[in-house]
């Protein structure tokens, strides 16, 4: 798959990692997953790991049709969730650019996009400045 998640409860976050070629179908069935995972709650804030993704299936209608699936779950209890995008190449910009317009339509979403691990971090009000740093810490 694609795709993959973590939870990190401790601090509030989801950790999301792209690798090699998205597909829409495991963005579909991993969302599928966290939304019915028994630590998902409205509101969590999202880390979007795309350094490492190289390609993605193009599909325009499954990206909205899933954005619509997500906004509609993030807003639960009138929360708000904020998602930040970590793209440092060309190609994990050019799919963050699409998702932060997919989010648009849907004020519950704030959608922010960084290249430096430090500054996407220091958004989302962690202490850490590497992902590595993180994701140790959260073990």
């Amino acid at each position: 798959m694609s795709v993959s998640f973590r939870i990190i409860p401790s601090i509030g976050l989801v950790y999301v990692r792209y690798d090699g070629h998205a597909k829409m179908s495991d963005t579909l069935q991993a969302f599928a997953s966290y939304a019915q995972h028994p630590e998902f709650r409205p509101g969590q804030k999202q880390l979007v790991d795309l350094s490492k993704v190289t390609g993605w299936d193009e599909d325009y209608l499954e990206l909205m049709k899933a954005q619509a699936l997500k906004a509609e779950a993030f807003s639960g209890n009138n929360a708000q969730t904020l998602i930040v995008y970590h793209a440092p190449t060309e190609i994990g910009k050019r799919l963050a650019q699409l998702a932060l317009r997919s989010w648009e339509p849907f004020p519950s979403v704030v959608p922010i996009i960084q290249d430096s691990e430090e500054q996407a971090l220091s958004i989302l009000g962690l202490p850490q400045s590497t992902l590595d740093q993180l994701l140790k810490h959260a073990s």
